[in-house]
């Protein structure tokens, strides 16, 4: 029973409010980690959602409790709430709920802000408005600590991607036979992704106690990487030499199990006419100069966009390319004007409580988050993007096949990064409650609280639902409508990015995923030798929402704490 049964009114309040901010983290925030895989045609939506949906939970219950205690207890002193601990909770009442009502706003209106900066402008907020500057903890152990995070973390994250794609550059891509030069790469590869992700995990990074000392954790991530490699050699690396260097156009992914068994599967037969060879052309819609300069002579346009606007930005085959694609799908499957958010059928006839029509509206608001197109989504002109196919054209296209297999590479970083998603990101939400739930329950104060397991889960769970139901909204915001995106480049995105996080996760450090995506973004677009390979609208569009999301969330939070403190108050006996 809860020592402060006064306040259950402002728990009931705190539990709502901490929910929908771990909701928009989902809707806005994962968002960073799987755009790029979906923009560069590795993933589809729905298996973008599956695995997320597995790595941010599972993220947020094994390593979410460590970055909470720095959201908890290094921004406000704590011991100037001693004599009366409820100002504390009402103040983290007010933080979430400042932070969650402008996250949801900014998610509305597509805008991919950085959820750490929300609460944390909601801390500060409260912090000010009850006890005044004084109260916030202002030093490098503070919020000076996470402000300068904040700063240095997207050049952090940029320097780490560019160089990712300039080793992948002209250490695989641009040499002779790309493609055995992937097939040397890709074990390297994994077992540096699947270290870190173990780092991660084991480095003092859990929640679980792990004692181990450090050659035995050196010889754990190390171990883990060794044995994730040997798998891929074994198993993985038959399956990619049988589809891309034999073309073998009857293998399937669950083929891959067999391993070397694959090497001895015979001869490839015949390739029927007009069947895909298996491997999708991950420059779909994406064309080169060349192309572009013939594409636009040919509709009688100038190079001057402003005079000559291109005739149609959205073909009908949601496509911007006049070239067929390989595997491509036939016009007849979609057109100009399709509704992607509304269903692709109608319900069945009836009234709305019959079981038919109930099913397919329940199927609907649980479906429809991942039926959407979000590539094609991405080619749609608007202000933001300006001139998408000329910015795409700056991009060097480099061999399909050698692409094809950073595909999977993608697969495995943007789940690292997922995973390291859910590590940090959960805080935001989880790091105030916590502070709700402690008081409420035993009407005192601590530095150190240790969270419990179910409020992890409540974190994550709102996390996933958030990004099945509106993790769409922000994804064809981000992608190629800020540079050209292919597998080699998101791969070199993901992994600088999840680079960055771990670091960060593991000095307790609060960054903004969205910072380190968008860094390692601009990173990898500058490798392409010209700044016009960036969309530098739409970085200036993430830049503002940054800037104004700490003030905004503040404001609110401040305002409302500020106002209820000093309320009038009438009753008998005042």
């Amino acid at each position: 029973m809860a020592v402060l049964g006064q306040f259950d009114y402002l728990f009931a309040i705190g539990t709502i409010f901490a929910f929908l901010d771990a909701w928009n983290i989902g809707a806005n925030d994962v968002a960073n980690s799987f755009a790029t895989s979906v923009a560069s045609r590795s993933l589809t939506l729905k298996q973008a959602m599956m695995i997320a949906t597995a790595m941010e939970f599972t993220g947020a219950m094994t390593v979410g409790a460590r970055v909470a205690d720095t959201i908890r207890t290094k921004i406000l002193s704590v011991k100037l709430f001693e004599e009366d601990p409820s100002v504390l909770m009402l103040g983290m009442v007010c933080a979430v709920v400042g932070a969650s009502t402008y996250l949801t706003i900014a998610t509305r209106f597509t805008m991919p802000v950085s959820t750490t900066h929300s609460i944390m402008g909601g801390v500060l907020g409260v912090g000010i408005a009850a006890i005044g500057t004084e109260g916030v903890n202002w030093g490098w152990n503070g919020v000076s600590q996470v402000f300068a995070a904040w700063a240095i973390a997207p050049g952090i994250a940029g320097v780490f991607g560019a160089a990712i794609f300039l080793i992948t550059k002209y250490g695989v891509m641009r040499r002779n036979n790309p493609v055995k030069k992937a097939f040397i790469a890709v074990p390297i590869y994994f077992f540096v992704t699947a270290a870190l992700l173990a780092l991660l995990i084991v480095w003092k990074g859990g929640s679980a106690r792990i004692d181990l000392n450090d050659a035995e954790t050196a010889g754990v991530i190390v171990g883990t990487g060794a044995v994730v490699a040997l798998l891929v050699s074994v198993f993985f690396l038959p399956y990619l030499y049988r589809k891309v260097l034999l073309k073998d156009w009857e293998l399937k992914p669950w083929h891959i199990i067999q391993g070397p068994l694959l090497l001895r599967r015979g001869e490839v037969p015949p390739h029927p006419e007009g069947a895909g060879s298996g491997i999708r052309n991950f420059y779909e819609g994406h064309v080169t100069r060349e192309e572009l300069e013939a594409k636009r002579a040919a509709q009688g346009h100038s190079d001057d966009i402003e005079k000559h606007p291109p005739a149609k930005t959205v073909p009908a085959n949601g496509s911007d390319s006049d070239i067929e694609p390989v595997g491509g799908r036939a016009s007849a499957d979609a057109t100009p004007d399709r509704q992607l958010s509304v269903p692709k059928k109608q319900p069945p006839p009836g009234a709305w409580y019959t079981p038919a029509v109930a099913f397919f509206w329940i199927k609907y608001a649980f479906l429809h988050g991942v039926e959407q197109d979000v590539v094609d989504q991405q080619n749609k002109r608007d202000f933001l993007s300006g001139d998408i196919e000329e910015m795409h054209a700056t991009g060097e296209h480099f061999d399909n096949e050698a692409e094809y297999t950073y595909s999977f590479l993608q697969v495995l970083t943007a789940a690292t990064s997922s995973f390291g998603h859910g590590a940090n990101d959960v805080a935001n939400a989880i790091g105030p409650y916590t502070t709700i739930y402690f008081i409420w329950r035993t009407g005192e104060l601590s530095s150190k609280v240790p969270v419990p397991n179910w409020i992890l889960a409540f974190g994550g769970v709102g996390i996933v639902i958030g990004l099945w139901t509106y993790g769409y909204n922000i994804m064809r915001a981000l992608g190629n409508k800020i540079t050209l995106h292919s597998p080699s480049r998101g791969f070199s995105m993901e992994l600088g990015s999840a680079i960055t996080i771990i670091m960060a996760t593991r000095l307790k450090l609060p960054v903004s995923t969205t910072q380190c995506i968008c860094g390692a973004t601009v990173g990898v677009g500058f490798c392409n030798g010209t700044w016009r390979s960036i969309n530098w609208r739409m970085v200036a569009w993430i830049y503002m929402g940054w800037i104004i999301t700490l003030p905004c969330a503040g404001i609110i939070s401040g305002c409302l704490m500020g106002i209820i403190l000093n309320a009038p108050r009438w009753g008998m006996g005042i």
